[in-house]
C-alpha cells in the first residue's frame, strides 16, 4: 500500500477506544460508563473472563451490568476449550465487524497487540509437535526445555525466560512442528487491524490504592460464592478428566482456593496468597503497558486514579475521553 493510500485509510478509520490497565483498576466500570454515554458495545479483552465457568472469581460484569450495555466475548468458552491470542483475535474481528461503537476492555496486553498488530504467520503443523513438547516439559522441567530450545533456536530462547514453562513449550512446539524458530515467524509481515484508529485509555492507579481494591474485591468474591464456584468447577473437571495444565486453572485466586479445598492451607492463608499473587501480576501488567505500548494507537490517555462506583464517573472525565475519541475518529 502506498504512503498516500495509508494516510487516507488512517483518516477514514473509526475511533476504537481501548481501556487497559491492571486487574482491579476499574476498567469494567469505566467501560460501562463510556458505553452508556456512547450507546456502544463492550468487547472483552481479558483472557480469563472468556471462560463461562468463572464468573465470580474473575469479577466478570454482573447480569445487571450486562443489561445496561451490550457485552461480547464474556463467558463464551468452557474451561477445557482453547482461549489464546489467535482464537481471541478471530473472535474479536468477528464482533468488530458488526458492533456499534465498539469499546475494547481488558488487561491481556498480548491479545490487544495481536488484534492491532497481527499475529506471526506460523503455519499449521501436526498436533504431535505440541504433544511432544508438553511431554518433554513434564518429564524434564522448564529449565531443561529452555536449554533444549537454546541449542536449536537461540534467538527465540533469548526472548523467553526459563521460568515461563508455557512460552518455552510453545516455542519448542513451533520449532518441532515447522522446522523454524518462533523468532523467524515473528519477523514475517503480519495482517494489521484495518478500518479502526485505536485510542488507548490506560488506568494506572497508585499501588496502594490497587492493593486495597484487590483486597476488597477478593473478600467480596468469597462472600458471594467464590469458594463454591471453584469447588463445583473442580468437581466437574475431575469427572471429565481435565488436565491440570489448562490455562483456565490459572485464573487469579483459583490455584489458592484449590489448595484450600484440597486441605493444603486454611482459607485465611489462601486468601492472603491469592491477593499477593494478584498484586505480583498487576506489576507485570503495569510493566507491559509501560514498555510495550500498542503500535498504531492514535492517542494514549493515562488516568492515574482507580475508577469505582464512588467516583460517580465525573462528567468532566467522560467529556475528556469523548473529546479524545471524536478527535481521533
Amino acid at each position: 500500500m502506498s504512503e498516500a493510500a495509508s494516510a487516507l485509510e488512517r483518516d477514514q478509520a473509526r475511533a476504537l477506544p481501548i481501556i487497559v490497565g491492571p486487574t482491579a483498576s476499574g476498567k469494567s466500570a469505566l467501560a460501562l460508563a463510556l458505553a452508556a454515554r456512547m450507546g456502544g458495545t463492550i468487547i472483552n479483552a481479558d483472557a480469563m473472563q472468556c471462560y463461562a465457568d468463572w464468573r465470580i472469581i474473575t469479577a466478570r460484569p454482573s447480569v445487571a451490568d450486562e443489561a445496561r450495555a451490550v457485552h461480547r466475548l464474556y463467558g463464551v468458552r468452557a474451561l477445557d476449550q482453547a482461549v489464546d491470542a489467535a482464537w481471541w483475535r478471530d473472535a474479536a474481528l468477528g464482533v468488530l465487524a458488526g458492533a456499534k461503537d465498539p469499546i475494547l476492555c481488558g488487561g491481556t496486553g498480548m491479545y490487544l497487540r495481536a488484534l492491532i498488530e497481527g499475529l506471526a504467520p506460523v503455519p499449521d503443523f501436526a498436533p504431535d509437535a505440541r504433544v511432544q513438547a508438553r511431554a518433554m516439559l513434564a518429564a524434564h522441567g522448564a529449565v531443561w526445555l529452555h536449554e533444549f530450545l537454546a541449542a536449536r533456536d537461540p534467538v527465540t530462547a533469548a526472548r523467553v525466560r526459563p521460568n515461563d514453562p508455557q512460552r518455552v513449550a510453545r516455542a519448542v512446539e513451533v520449532w518441532l512442528g515447522t522446522g523454524r524458530g518462533l523468532a523467524y515467524w515473528q519477523a514475517q509481515p503480519t495482517e494489521r487491524l484495518r478500518g479502526f484508529a485505536p485510542v488507548v485509555i490506560w488506568l494506572d492507579p497508585p499501588r496502594d490504592a490497587l492493593r486495597a481494591a484487590i483486597e476488597r474485591r477478593f473478600h467480596a468474591m468469597l462472600e458471594t460464592g467464590a469458594v463454591e464456584e471453584v469447588r463445583a468447577v473442580v468437581a466437574r473437571g475431575l469427572a471429565a478428566g481435565w488436565p491440570d495444565d489448562l490455562p483456565g486453572w490459572r485464573a487469579h485466586g483459583v490455584p489458592e482456593l484449590r489448595g484450600y479445598l484440597a486441605g493444603k492451607m486454611d482459607l485465611a492463608t489462601a486468601t492472603a496468597a491469592a491477593i499477593d499473587a494478584t498484586m505480583r501480576y498487576t506489576k507485570r501488567q503495569a510493566t507491559w503497558f509501560r514498555h510495550q505500548r500498542l503500535a498504531d494507537a492514535r492517542r494514549t490517555q493515562v488516568i492515574n486514579t482507580r475508577i469505582d462506583d464512588s467516583t460517580q464517573f465525573l462528567e468532566r472525565t467522560l467529556d475528556e475521553i469523548m473529546s479524545l475519541i471524536k478527535c481521533c475518529g
